[in-house]
């Protein structure tokens, strides 16, 4: 990676707070990610939905008592926003979109996250976190 493309990879902003891994906790992401964009001036529908998604999966699929999660944004001198919640739940991966059957009552959400991100993934580590991130602004 040539110094360029470093510098507009680096954050120029950044959140990060631990959330309580219940429906408040979640409540309380999705609040934090409007007043933080509000704040840096950026568009903030999206990553509301986004973290909506994301963080009410982290406290229904990955809640371990006594465990928070994690909810981090980083905006890039080039506009990318970085949106990511981390868990201590890194056995229960989430399942693709698309996975849910029509009379599922539930199961759209990550489907929700690829519609509004621009990119969005996994990752696990280190142990026992796994971190569901989505990016928006990057082109597709």
């Amino acid at each position: 990676m040539n110094t360029e493309t470093t510098q507009a990879l680096a954050p120029v902003r950044q959140f990060s707070a631990l959330m309580p891994s219940s429906p408040r906790g979640a409540h309380l992401a999705r609040r934090a990610v409007v007043r933080e964009l509000m704040a840096w001036e950026r568009p903030f529908e999206s990553a509301e939905h986004i973290v909506a998604e994301l963080a009410s999966n982290a406290v229904r699929h990955g809640h371990v008592p006594g465990r928070n999660f994690r909810l981090t944004l980083r905006l890039t001198a080039n506009g990318v926003l970085r949106v990511e919640v981390s868990d201590t739940c890194a056995e229960r991966l989430p399942r693709a979109p698309g996975a849910a059957e029509p009379d599922d009552e539930s199961g759209r959400g990550l489907a929700l996250v690829a519609a509004f991100a621009d990119r969005w993934g996994t990752e696990v580590g280190p142990e026992p976190r796994k971190t569901v991130w989505a990016e928006l602004g990057c082109g597709r």
